[in-house]
């Protein structure tokens, strides 16, 4: 024990009190007794809160990460208040702040646990070997005042704001050149509260770009899972920059009109899992990219070796997996399979542009079942967002090897559009075992234009162009990616007993 916790207020009063008994008395020897007992338990319930592997101790509580956390403070201890209204900005960063003491060497990492309770915020950024754990019933709730989030550089890949030239908000939890962080718990809740900032985007009030609910960069060993975020400025999750992220998991929910709330952004990072995923957006479920025009084709740090399994997309306007806009760093070595979608604009979409260079390739999807579909199949080689007026025309993408098997949709409108390039044909695709059940019939339910592959056993039977000859399956790949080998362990942890003042 410290001697800080020594001379705590309750230590003092004890001593004290022993002060009006005779040193040579047996009352004297029964205080001290019963002091030195006191000090014993009070250092146990003042000294950090241990993890390890599992242990079945009253008050102990359990969860599984890839790292188990040596320490755990509560946010509770460092001023916090949830009542939803009281800003818990500066109580955030002060627990973070302390928790990082043990991110070091030999420190064993931290977690910082939010109780039941609203827990109103500004951003605040987090620490590494770091664990950020949420309660069943604890929400943090982003500050609906803008003021308090700051304005940050744009990303370098990006060269502005997507919103907006210049810089952009921060997002409502980050970090930078981070290792081993996990954001998890009791399926508690992350709320944006984006409404406030969807009004003004539309209104045209914002200065500058809108930040995300979840951002970190120039990072390695990231693991968000058992978590519900909801009501994002625009993104939900955005590692970029970054490599060997497992989102597992995780319920995303917006209203299906809002503007740009992504699900999970990958950008620019490799080797990522994201899996067992709950998505309800306003603009695409999951969104791989790698940078924009110039900016991304400078920077030069491809997404790839990207594993989507067992996601469930409801997207009316967008899609439920997006390679793109954003490409120019390069998209590679992308495997999507055992995909649901209900009434969601397209499956997989794949967009680009002129000036946006690099390459999206080695595309591997299987096993989609979707209903109430405008098209199943979506490739756009004509995407008309540029940063600026500088991107270089002679920086042509390249689109191949796109392979997409064993899907059936219903409620179909169109069963494909499929736009490359004029001079640079989208080559490589293959498509089998799929049936789009038609909503109407259609004379002509594909569209394709400068795309050149194969099929089989495809209804409506497909476009010219992708008529080639074929054995009837398409190449999915059989080897293990090392982010599939991430495994997580049971972690226990003393149960704080601070209730948060304002908890419900």
């Amino acid at each position: 024990m410290s001697q800080v916790e020594l001379n705590s207020p309750k230590s003092n009063q004890f001593l004290q009190k022993t002060q009006n008994f005779g040193t040579n008395s047996l009352p004297f020897l029964l205080v001290l007794l019963l002091r030195s007992v006191c000090l014993v338990l009070l250092a146990a319930s003042v000294a950090a809160r241990r993890h390890s592997p599992p242990a079945s101790g009253y008050g102990q509580s359990t969860y599984m990460a890839p790292s188990c956390r040596a320490h755990t403070a509560s946010l509770a201890d460092f001023g916090g208040v949830g009542d939803g209204t009281t800003s818990n900005t500066a109580a955030f960063r002060s627990a973070v702040e302390h928790v990082a003491q043990y991110s070091g060497d030999g420190g064993g990492g931290g977690m910082l646990y939010v109780p039941a309770g609203k827990w109103l915020t500004g951003p605040f950024n987090l620490t590494s070997h770091f664990t950020l754990f949420l309660h069943s019933d604890a929400v943090i709730l982003g500050s609906r005042d803008i003021n308090e989030w700051p304005i940050i550089d744009p990303l370098p890949s990006y060269g502005r704001g997507r919103d907006k030239i210049g810089g952009r908000y921060a997002s409502l939890i980050g970090g930078s050149n981070l290792t081993d962080v996990v954001i998890t718990g009791n399926n508690g809740t992350i709320d944006g509260q984006g409404a406030t900032w969807w009004s003004k985007f539309h209104s045209n009030k914002l200065k500058h770009t809108r930040g995300y609910l979840i951002e970190v960069m120039h990072s390695d060993t990231i693991f968000i899972s058992n978590v519900t975020l909801l009501n994002s400025p625009a993104w939900n999750i955005h590692p970029v920059y970054s490599s060997n992220i497992v989102v597992q998991g995780v319920t995303i929910l917006a209203p299906t009109h809002s503007p740009n709330t992504d699900g999970i952004n990958p950008d620019s990072c490799s080797h990522v899992r994201i899996e067992d995923c709950y998505i309800v957006s306003g603009d695409d479920c999951v969104a791989i990219k790698s940078g924009w025009d110039e900016y991304g084709i400078a920077y030069a740090m491809p997404s790839q070796h990207i594993v989507v399994r067992r996601l469930t997309c409801v997207s009316p306007t967008s899609a439920v997996i997006a390679l793109g806009s954003e490409m120019s760093g390069g998209i590679q070595d992308v495997r999507a399979e055992d995909i649901t979608a209900v009434n969601s604009e397209s499956g997989v979409r794949i967009k680009t542009a002129v000036g946006r260079g690099a390459f999206v390739r080695d595309v591997f999807v299987r096993r989609m079942k979707l209903d109430t579909m405008k098209w199943v199949f979506w490739m756009t080689g004509n995407y008309k967002s540029h940063p600026d007026d500088k991107f270089d025309p002679n920086a042509v993408p390249v689109v191949e090897n796109i392979s997409y098997q064993d899907v059936v949709a219903t409620g179909v409108n169109t069963a494909a559009r499929l736009e490359g390039i004029q001079g640079a044909p989208f080559r490589g695709i293959c498509i089998a075992n799929v049936t789009a059940e038609m909503a109407k019939a259609r004379k002509y339910p594909w569209t394709c234009t400068d795309v050149e592959g194969v099929s089989a056993d495809v209804t409506p039977a497909p476009c010219e162009p992708l008529k080639g000859a074929h054995d009837g399956a398409c190449p999915f790949p059989t080897d293990t990616l090392p982010i599939d080998q991430v495994t997580v362990q049971q972690c226990a942890y003393d149960v704080p007993s601070t209730g948060g003042g304002g908890g419900n």
